[in-house]
Parts: structure tokens; C-alpha cells; sequence
């Protein structure tokens, strides 16, 4: 099996980034070559300290932005497979094995997760249920991509397909413009996954940040057509 790099950005994540590397670790398979990459973006709490005293690697980034995040885990990443997941245990860490033998058994490039197939009591409020199926309309109806979650933020996928994506986001329309791209450039697939509760403070801005992933796509889709 190729090498693993498991990618986390973080800021602040002290109560769960321990619980998410103990997780990842208890359910990876015996002899597994692989790396735990933490993309911290300027954390003021013991979140540095924690995933260091866990063995994960620790990428300091002073720059703020989602995207900015993930493109710093993808340009250190020393594994031939990338897999990525949030900070604050929402995403299972059980299921990052299995997707590592989907994705090579049936030769897939990149699977991304649908969160909604089990999302679990209190784990998004109705307004950021809402405003992530509109996105996902949007996405579906303005680039013909065939998915039910363009937000999802746990992905497996190849590193090798990375120089194929145009990955023009540095903030949190990351999450639907690589998959866009990578629906429409190489074997992709959506499958399902359980989402659980967040452990800790709630970062998102639901209205704020929904408004600009919609215009993210409008002007994505605008820039396709020129």
C-alpha cells in the first residue's frame, strides 16, 4: 500500500485535535506507512503542543484561509495518497482505511464524502443543512457534477492528480472547487460517511461563508464560459 499523508488544519482545537490523532492512529492497519500533518494557522491555544506530544507533524502557517490551509498540507505532503479531515472529531477517522482500499482496488483518483447519508442528532443546524444543499444544487445545475455534499470536507484521493486541478481558492469554496475539478477531470466518486457532533467552538459562519461559496461558483462557472 503507497504511503498516507492525513492532512488537519486547525485553529484552536485543544479539547479534540488528541481525540482525532488517537483515532486516526487506533484505526489505521498494522504496518500502514503514513503521516499525520497538522496545518495549524496560528493557534493560541495548547493545540501545537498536544499534536506534537502525539507524534503528528506540525506545519506552522501565520496565513488564515481554508484554502491557504490545505494547499500548505498538499505542497508537504510526502504521501503518495492524501487523505483530509476537520479537527474537532466530526468526520470518522475509522473510515479513512477503508476508503484507502476503495480507492485503490477500483482504481478511483479522488472520493469525496456525503455527510447527510448519516448525519447524526446535533450534528449541523438547520440553517447550515439548508444552505449546504442549496450549494450543492448550485454546483450540480453549473457544472453538471453529480454529488449530494459539495461542502464535505473528508476526502481520499491521489497526489498525483494535484497538477490536474485548477484550485483557485485560498478560503472555503476549496471544498466544492476541488471537487468540481476533480469530478470533471479524473475518476471521482462520492460516498457515504456518519457525521457526528462538533467537539468545540463552532467557526463557521453559516450566512457569511454560504454567500461566498455561492459567488465563488457563479464566478467560476462565469470564467468557464469566457
Amino acid at each position: 500500500m503507497s504511503k498516507l499523508s492525513i492532512i488537519i488544519p486547525t485553529m484552536n482545537e485543544e479539547r479534540s485535535i488528541g481525540h482525532v490523532i488517537d483515532a486516526i492512529r487506533d484505526n489505521l492497519p498494522p504496518g500502514l506507512n503514513y503521516e499525520i500533518l497538522i496545518v495549524d494557522t496560528d493557534s493560541r491555544d495548547r493545540t501545537r503542543e498536544i499534536a506534537d506530544s502525539k507524534g503528528a507533524r506540525i506545519i506552522d502557517e501565520p496565513r488564515r484561509g481554508y484554502g491557504i490551509a490545505y494547499k500548505t498540507g498538499f505542497q508537504n505532503a510526502e504521501g503518495e495518497i492524501i487523505a483530509t479531515l476537520d479537527a474537532d472529531m466530526t468526520y470518522p477517522a475509522e473510515k479513512i482505511s477503508e476508503l484507502i482500499q476503495l480507492l485503490e482496488s477500483e482504481r478511483i483518483d479522488f472520493i469525496t464524502t456525503n455527510r447527510f447519508a448519516d448525519l447524526q442528532p446535533g450534528a449541523m443546524r438547520f440553517a447550515h443543512q439548508l444552505g449546504n444543499k442549496l450549494l450543492s444544487i448550485a454546483t450540480r445545475l453549473l457544472f453538471g457534477v453529480k454529488i449530494r455534499d459539495s461542502q464535505s470536507g473528508m476526502w481520499v484521493f491521489k497526489k498525483e492528480i494535484l497538477p490536474l486541478l485548477r484550485l483557485t481558492s485560498d478560503g472555503m469554496p476549496l471544498s466544492e472547487e476541488i471537487k468540481i475539478e476533480a469530478f470533471r477531470k479524473v475518476k471521482a466518486i462520492e460516498v457515504p460517511i456518519r457525521y457526528s457532533p462538533r467537539m468545540g467552538e463552532v467557526k463557521l459562519n453559516t450566512w457569511k461563508d454560504g454567500v461566498k461559496n455561492m459567488k465563488f461558483l457563479f464566478r467560476k462557472r462565469l470564467w468557464r464560459a469566457n
